[in-house]
């Protein structure tokens, strides 16, 4: 039986997980969970899956959380999620924590000798170089959540890295497939986050309307499977049936194909290398009928540039992007910046950075602050300049 802890358990890929939990409870024990904030669905968590010990990020959700006297141990804030992240006797750490604040508590993990379901893109985005260093020296395998990397990693399946022409990541398009660059000016949050075909948190889905998702994913793989940033692509996809694609140096292509469905990739990575059955529903191709494919709109999709551009920078620059991104993000959410001024912040930051080495965990944390310190003074003059064109 795998003994894990889940960072982020009440986040879309942490109910997905415990989903998968629950369907196989002779594989897998639950030993903790971390949450940010979300107590009331902790508390139904706790009830269910019984963990030694709960991780609360926020302290004063912490403290409402003792006062319902739950029968398990609490700890709390960053420190918190370090406990949850190294805690004894845990085989695998489910890392699903949104943004950068899965960074630490995922580094942690690894230095504790923990095995790693990823799934907080931005531990590698930030600081992959560190991560990645840090597992090969302890022993730690690193298995991919995200079903894209999922899909390269089983079409990969131990191949000789020398064999691979490409890595061909596939992207819905989001709900806005279909509109055009001057549309996208005006469109709302709402529009924004109406995925068409995944169940995500409000981050990820602003990111895979910008294609911004796609971006990280880039540099997540290249982080991942260790290959120049020039044999990494990415396609339109908008049935999300292919999950990713590798083409060899012989001409032939795998794919990945299954439902687009979160507990497919989760379930592989707890159960690696073995896999369980009552994951999925059976994909059915001529009830689909038609699987197709486009190039990705540079001028339409800005921020898939900016990742490229930031991992060949290097350095900080991809931790700068993530932070410059997040803050737009958040501001795109609360009405103060339009959906194409995401785009617009994190270019200006990112221009404004002069990157460093990023070779210490505290020097990618400072990069990360500087980048939403200054990408909050570039949204504070786009929400001045949105009220002054209103009143006009």
């Amino acid at each position: 039986m795998k003994t894990l802890s889940i960072l982020g358990s009440t986040g879309s890929i942490g109910k997905n997980t415990l989903e998968v939990i629950s369907r196989h409870p002779d594989r897998f024990r639950v030993a903790a969970l971390a949450v940010r904030d979300n107590i009331a669905a902790l508390e139904e968590q706790i009830q269910k899956f019984r963990p030694d010990v709960v991780a609360v990020f926020d302290e004063a959700a912490a403290a409402r959380l003792k006062l319902n006297n739950p029968p398990v141990e609490i700890v709390e804030g960053e420190q918190g999620m370090i406990d949850v992240a190294t805690l004894d006797g845990v085989d695998t750490v489910v890392s699903a924590i949104v943004g950068s604040a899965g960074l630490v508590p995922t580094h942690e993990a690894i230095k504790s000798g923990k095995d790693i379901a990823l799934a907080t893109k931005e531990a590698l985005v930030m600081a992959g170089g560190i991560i990645m260093s840090e597992a090969s020296e302890r022993g730690v395998s690193i298995i991919p959540v995200d079903s894209e990397h999922s899909a390269v990693f089983q079409c990969l399946d131990g191949r000789d890295m020398g064999e691979v022409e490409k890595i061909v990541l596939t992207a819905s398009g989001g709900p806005f497939l279909n509109k055009s660059a001057e549309e996208l000016e005006h469109v709302t949050p709402a529009e924004a986050l109406n995925h068409p075909n995944w169940a995500m948190g409000n981050k990820i889905s602003i990111d895979s309307a910008t294609l911004m998702n796609k971006g990280l994913e880039v540099i997540e793989a290249f982080w991942l499977f260790n290959v120049p940033v020039e044999k990494i692509g990415v396609i339109l996809h908008p049935q999300s049936i292919i999950h990713s694609m590798v083409r060899f140096i012989d001409g032939s292509v795998i794919s990945q194909m299954s439902v687009p469905d979160m507990k497919g990739p989760i379930s592989y990575a707890l159960s690696y290398p073995d896999r369980i059955g009552n994951i999925l529903p059976e994909l059915d191709l001529a009830e689909i009928k038609q699987l197709t494919f486009e190039e990705p709109d540079t001028k339409k999709y800005p921020s898939l540039s900016l990742t490229y551009d930031a991992l060949r920078a290097g350095g900080t620059m991809p931790c700068v992007l993530n932070g410059a991104n997040e803050a737009a993000v958040e501001a795109f959410l609360d009405g103060s910046i339009s959906f194409t001024g995401i785009s617009r912040v994190v270019s200006g930051t990112m221009a404004a950075h002069k990157a460093g080495k990023g070779e210490t965990i505290e020097e990618v944390i400072r990069a990360s602050e500087w980048a939403r310190k200054k990408a909050g003074s570039m949204i504070k003059g786009l929400t001045n300049n949105k009220k002054a064109c209103i009143k006009a």
